[in-house]
């Protein structure tokens, strides 16, 4: 089996490891899975999605990046309200 590369602490592995993603202690991809353990289909997405875009806002794309959380926050507030 092929072993990853390591990386030094300038390097940006963008693919596996996106520096936009890997900032603290807690990896996103870990948060988002804890998040969405007990969800399903577009709930799942949903709050996958805000999670990422506000995770990753100050390193990435700004207020584009919040604008796009806001967009699967309604989406999933709207999903939620509908099944209440």
């Amino acid at each position: 089996m092929k072993q990853k590369p390591t990386l030094t602490p300038c390097q940006d592995d963008k693919v596996n490891h996106p520096s936009h993603y890997t900032q603290g202690k807690v990896e996103c991809i870990d948060a988002i899975e804890s998040a969405t353990t007990n969800l399903v289909g577009i709930m799942a997405v949903c709050v996958a999605n805000v999670i990422k875009y506000v995770w990753r806002f100050a390193l990435k794309n700004g207020a584009e990046d919040l604008d796009k959380a806001d967009f699967y926050l309604q989406k999933l507030r709207t999903k939620v309200r509908k099944k209440q």
